[in-house]
């Protein structure tokens, strides 16, 4: 496997050993539709299994990483079985990110917003541009988080910034991030890809096995209960897409 386009997403192999996909709705900040969600865990689930990618740098096109739900393209689930699909989906981007073997270095461009700062969390190694922001708009529109960041957060930051990030959806800036310990490095946005590379290009000369060795047990350790807490999200995010207050607040925003 080389390079490979999907709908949404970019995949492509550099320099050798690093493969890079990429967010690909510039349009549209690399929001979340269906389609999105769907490439995401596609991209990652082919990378994993490919034998020729040894690390991946995930980022996105143009001006945002990820901005959240894209609005414009939201079809808001009619049904209990309609959300759970959704969420599900969404899920398994995460399980492909976070749980696959190889390391993922995250270039966090622009803004990252809901389920983009989900995925820019689920990196290993999220390095984040001097300009790029964050923030978690959720509860504030009666929805609730996915991507296992009920564990990963308070793993990363504490338990009371966490719950300060994830009820109060205030905006956070790549220094008070890399302050907080939930961006592993800050760069210059010009300077974003090239370290972000130079970090894949390392983890991609380390010997495999013990690299993701390391990835697994290192989650298994520090998040044991990772897992449960998703199965908690989908739930939670389930019940908030039925419930019809969503839907006024999601027109609002």
């Amino acid at each position: 496997m080389t390079d490979f386009t999907y709908g949404t997403v970019l995949s492509a192999l550099h320099e050798g050993a690093v493969r890079r996909i990429t967010l690909n709705r510039p349009d549209r900040l690399n929001a979340m539709n269906r389609a999105l969600i769907d490439d995401v865990a596609r991209a990652f689930d082919a990378a994993n299994a490919d034998p020729g990618t040894r690390a991946i740098v995930f980022t996105g096109a143009g001006k945002a990483f990820c901005a959240g739900d894209d609005r414009q393209d939201h079809v808001h689930p009619g049904s209990e079985a309609e959300a759970r699909d959704l969420v599900l989906a969404i899920q398994r981007a995460t399980l492909a990110i976070a749980f696959g073997p190889k390391p993922v270095v995250g270039a966090i461009n622009g803004w990252a917003v809901g389920g983009g700062f989900e995925w820019a969390i689920n990196c290993d190694f999220p390095i984040w541009a001097d300009s790029a922001r964050g923030f978690f708009p959720e509860v504030s529109l009666n929805l609730f988080v996915t991507g296992g960041v009920t564990a990963l957060l308070p793993a990363l930051v504490g338990l009371a910034r966490a719950r300060e990030m994830l009820t109060f959806g205030d905006r956070y800036d790549a220094a008070t991030l890399h302050d907080m310990g939930l961006a592993w490095k800050t760069a210059p946005d010009g300077d974003l890809l090239e370290t972000a590379h130079a970090t894949a290009r390392r983890l991609a000369e380390l010997p495999p096995l013990s690299v993701r060795a390391m990835k697994r047990v290192l989650g298994a350790t520090a998040t044991p209960d990772l897992r449960r807490a998703m199965d908690r999200e989908t739930e939670a995010t389930i019940a908030g897409f039925m419930d019809p207050e969503t839907t006024r607040r999601l027109s609002d925003f």
